[in-house]
């Protein structure tokens, strides 16, 4: 059975050219990189913006955004069906 990814919320620090860094609640912060999604619809990202990010258990240090500024807070449950 694979690893369950962990959905946080981080709010964007900096840019990187495709990566970005973004702070977690807990200050800790972390590289991330649009999903492909977010990707090739091109979906503009600044300085400040909150998002919804996919954490694996293995990796705290890098992190794959899925949302960007949550309409919901972050709820991963309603973001589970848009895939």
């Amino acid at each position: 059975m694979p690893d369950v990814p962990i959905h946080t919320l981080a709010r964007i620090t900096a840019e990187r050219g495709a990566v970005h860094l973004a702070e977690l609640k807990n200050g800790k912060s972390v590289v991330v990189h649009r999903s492909k999604r977010l990707a090739a619809a091109n979906a503009p990202l600044v300085i400040g913006d909150t998002v919804l990010l996919e954490l694996t258990p293995f990796d705290f240090d890098s992190a794959r955004i899925i949302a960007i500024n949550p309409p919901d807070g972050g709820n991963p449950r309603s973001n589970a069906a848009s895939g």
